[in-house]
This record gives C-alpha cells, structure tokens and sequence, in this order.
C-alpha cells in the first residue's frame, strides 16, 4: 500500500488525511481479478463495460483539491469500481455515489458490503440528475467527461462547497475544472488537462 503512497507523494499529494485514506483502501479489491497485476501501478486499470479505476494520483488529487472536512457529505457521479468513493468514506460523514451501469453497480454495492464501508449510499440512475432529496452536499466529485456542467449539480452544491469535473468531449482531451459556489456567482478554475470515460446518459 505504501507504494502507492510515495508515488502520489512525489505528484504534491501532501495532505496527511487524503494520505492516510489512500494507504488504508486496498486498491487491488477494486479490480477485477485478471486485471490485479497492475492495482499498484500509477495508472488506470481496466474493470470491465467500458469503464476504468482511475489512476491512484488522481483520485488523491481530486479528493485533496476538495478540501474535505470529517462532518461533509459528498455526492459522486460514476461509482465505477467503487474505488474512489471508498476514499472518500474513509474522510467525509457520508458518501453518496450513483451508477448507470446494472453491472457495476451490482458489484460496487456487494463490495461495500463486503468490506464493511456503511456510510457509502448507492443509487443507479442517471448522474446528470444528481441525488436531489439527499442535498445539497459539501461536494460533488464527477468522474465522467461531460461537454457541460450539469446544472441540477450545480444546484445541489451547498453555497461554499465545490465540484470537481472533466470538461470536454468523449475520448478526447479534457479539462479538470473545478466549480465553487458562491454567495451570488459560480467560479469556475481549469485545473489540468486529463482524459476520463464519457458522462453516460439514460437518454
């Protein structure tokens, strides 16, 4: 596990709790088992229907760049494997992740149970809607590229809170973008550029 831990080191990943989280979760348990090989690498790592786990570097930079607080509930649009979210939970109150996949949510929903994270909540659905009568959150984490900022998140962000999410076509280049709300405006901060698999939609 520590492994993983000096290679985001070396990328400024400085934040001892996102640190503490990144070593506790167990990364391999989030793939599937003929894809365990390369758990520890810094890359992402196929998991089936289309999908990946992120690399380890930036699932520790969007959750530092969050700025969490051990009180916050926190909405996650593309559970996937389950990974990132289980990061999460080791730092924030609460989780709230949703998945448009069957399969994946299935499997992301079993392995909590399994591993015993109770403060993750799943819903398969549509992310574009977020989780309405669970808001609004501290912070919302997107892990789709999306060509816009779905607005019912935005509306589902508490004043004060941010959301990180790739803007930009499928397949393409994107950009990390990171939304914060304020009292009476929205500021926006282009992060890095970075590739993610597209937003799905039901529609």
């Amino acid at each position: 596990m520590n492994r993983i831990v000096n290679q985001i080191k070396t990328y400024g990943i400085n934040d001892p709790v996102v640190l503490l989280a990144m070593e506790k979760v167990p990364r391999h348990k989030f793939i599937p088992i003929e894809n365990q090989k390369s758990a520890y690498l810094d890359g992402a790592v196929d998991i089936g229907y289309g999908q990946t786990i992120s690399q380890p570097f930036m699932v520790a930079f969007m959750t530092q760049d969050l700025q969490l607080n051990k009180n916050d509930k926190v909405l996650e649009i593309g559970t996937g494997s389950g990974y990132q979210a289980a990061i999460l939970s080791k730092i924030v109150k609460s989780v709230y992740t949703i998945e448009i996949i069957p399969e994946l949510e299935k499997i992301a929903q079993a392995r909590f149970i399994s591993m015993g994270f109770d403060n993750i909540h799943v819903k398969l659905a549509d992310g574009y809607y977020g989780w309405k009568d669970q808001g609004p959150f501290d912070a919302i984490i997107v892990t789709a590229a999306s060509e816009s900022i779905p607005l019912p998140l935005i509306e589902q962000l508490k004043v004060g809170g941010r959301m990180l999410i790739p803007i930009g076509k499928p397949l393409s280049v994107q950009q990390l973008t990171r939304i914060e709300k304020k009292d009476d405006n929205i500021v926006t901060t282009t992060l890095m550029s970075v590739r993610f698999v597209p937003f799905t939609r039901t529609t």
